[in-house]
């Protein structure tokens, strides 16, 4: 692992792009939560209904936020438009969305681990789509397997070092989470930049 993804400095990255706007910043894990939950009003429906918003509109809006907290990252003041900006290219997303989950799961199907390792493998697809909207499904997932050769660890240890924000937030009923989300996704957004860098360098080398 390089200095430059070990998690204290990219969940440090991440401190400073959030520092200031906190006050903001929750607004839109809020309105994430609250839409998250809705399925649990419908507990007497059918349970393809649930499964169906969850996957036609709470993903969607899940990739809207790591876009928005990728703006702040960047520098760029909280717009809560940003979160629903894969419903500006629903098609395109759902597809993308689509994919991942097929592929997944059928890597899980040998055994969790297999599946684990593609997810983290996949994790960038999202932020590569943003970035080249004429590349297909297939080719942005691609390019993210590309990006995270010898990277799947830096990915998983960013990821296990939330484990006891995570672990508050359910103590907290969650409470933790409007914190947690902003925090968490401002730090994958600084992976990701920092990938994109290292990856770039590479490719103008090569």
């Amino acid at each position: 692992m390089t200095e430059n993804f070990r998690p204290t400095v990219l969940r440090n990255r991440a401190l400073d792009a959030l520092k200031g706007k906190w006050g903001t910043v929750v607004t839109p894990g809020i309105i994430y939560i609250i839409i998250g939950i809705i399925p649990f009003f419908w507990i007497d429906s059918a349970i393809w209904l649930v499964y169906l918003f969850n996957w036609l509109i709470v993903a969607p809006l899940g990739v809207g936020l790591y876009f928005l907290f990728w703006d702040v990252l960047k520098g760029k003041e909280v717009n809560l438009q940003t979160m629903f900006e894969a419903f500006a290219k629903y098609g395109q997303y759902i597809t993308l969305l689509l994919l991942v989950f097929i592929y997944i799961f059928l890597w899980s199907l040998l055994l969790i681990v297999p599946g684990m390792i593609k997810g983290l493998s996949y994790a960038m697809s999202y932020y590569i789509m943003r970035e080249n909207p004429d590349m297909s499904g297939e080719q942005v997932i691609c390019r993210s397997m590309k990006m995270m050769e010898g990277h799947k660890m830096d990915l998983f240890l960013l990821s296990l070092s939330f484990i006891g924000w995570s672990l508050l937030s359910i103590l907290t009923l969650g409470i933790g989470l409007i914190w947690l989300i902003p925090y968490m996704l401002t730090a994958y957004a600084a992976f990701y930049d920092t990938l994109k860098k290292e990856y770039e360098a590479k490719t103008a080398v090569a």
